[in-house]
């Protein structure tokens, strides 16, 4: 898999064909952030950055509102059978635009 396209990780989340990494789920108690949140997030949030180089699989960063209207982002990666979903956070003005979705420029 060359790229991974928001219809893709869908199909994942819908079959429940998704695996979470350790670091992923220790940072989702650590926030707050609940499974519920992150297939919401998935199932009808938008790709804002490709990772298409990734090891061992192509990523991307994922924009979406959680179940509590807040905006959450969350990186995934994906094989031919299974969505991984790596980390989540909630993002902020220091390292992103107004929009949330928009990484700021390094000065």
């Amino acid at each position: 898999m060359k790229e991974l396209k928001i219809e893709k990780i869908k199909e994942f989340v819908r079959a429940g064909r998704i695996r979470w990494t350790n670091h992923c789920v220790m940072r989702l108690f650590q926030r707050n952030i609940t499974q519920e949140d992150i297939e919401n997030v998935l199932l009808n949030g938008e790709i804002i950055e490709e990772y298409e180089n990734d090891y061992p699989y192509p990523s991307c960063l994922v924009y979406g509102i959680n179940l509590n209207n807040e905006v959450l982002h969350i990186v995934c990666g994906a094989n031919e059978n299974e969505l991984w979903v790596i980390t989540a956070y909630y993002p902020d003005n220091i390292k992103w635009e107004n929009d949330l979705k928009t990484r700021k420029e390094i000065e």
